[in-house]
């Protein structure tokens, strides 16, 4: 897995950011895995800064000045990874809420069926959720069939943050105008890479809340979802560039 690299943001994820560095590397020794830490007050990053002592060829820090975004985050570690020529880059997060053993599972059908783009899905086989309360999985799937049908994709878990890229799928898309973070920005790259027709791929996964830490979602975020949905397909029915 020499040629696979995992993103990994992180704002305020002390609690388990060594947890998930370490889990991962046993799992997979040969993996590389890139933090985005946004200047975490909790000092994240300086766990990360120790880590990357015991892991120097396979861990690597990007410290932003300040909290800026998940999408913003995810677009500076995906031009890392291109700059540093890795075929297969992985979003993950950092709270254990997806579960590093899935990676194989994930990464498999784009090595033996070729598929372009792989997502863990929480929702291809019925709702694959633990210790969500039912509102925050009322929200989670419901915006998910909302998507489908606004955008008429076929993703069954649009929202998802578990997802595998292959490199021509992000030096295909402008990533200097990804204008969304949270779900949107979610929503945003599968919409872009279903666009341009490639090949997409739903691996179930079971999604296990956080143990530790806060979760970042929040009224904004959820606002932003529901109108750049409507505004992504608005431009994409009048050709209109996004």
């Amino acid at each position: 897995m020499k040629d696979v690299l995992i993103i990994i943001p992180t704002y305020n994820e002390i609690e388990n950011i060594e947890n998930i560095i370490i889990s991962t590397f046993q799992l997979y020794p040969d993996i590389s895995i890139l933090i985005v830490d946004d200047n975490s007050p909790d000092l994240t990053y300086k766990k990360v800064q120790e880590l990357e002592l015991k892991f120097s060829k396979q861990l690597f820090l990007l410290k932003r000045l300040k909290k800026d975004g998940l999408g913003t985050a995810y677009v500076e570690g995906f031009k890392w990874a291109l700059k540093n020529k890795f075929n297969y880059v992985f979003e993950m997060d950092a709270d254990l809420s997806h579960n590093p053993k899935d990676i194989k599972r994930i990464l498999e059908p784009m090595l033996i069926n070729d598929y372009d783009m792989s997502i863990g899905s929480r929702y291809i086989k019925g709702i694959n959720v633990v210790n969500w309360p039912l509102s925050r999985i009322i929200l989670s799937y419901t915006a998910s069939i909302y998507v489908r049908i606004i955008t008429k994709m076929k993703i069954q878990d649009s929202t998802s943050g578990y997802v595998c890229y292959k490199k021509t799928v992000l030096e295909s898309i402008n990533l200097d105008t990804i204008k969304f973070s949270g779900y949107a920005f979610q929503i945003e790259m599968k919409y872009k890479a279903y666009l341009k027709n490639f090949k997409i791929i739903e691996v179930p996964i079971i999604f296990s809340d956080r143990k530790y830490g806060v979760s970042k979602l929040n009224g904004s975020i959820i606002s932003e979802a529901i109108i750049g949905v409507l505004s992504m397909r608005i431009k994409n029915i009048f050709n209109i560039k996004f």
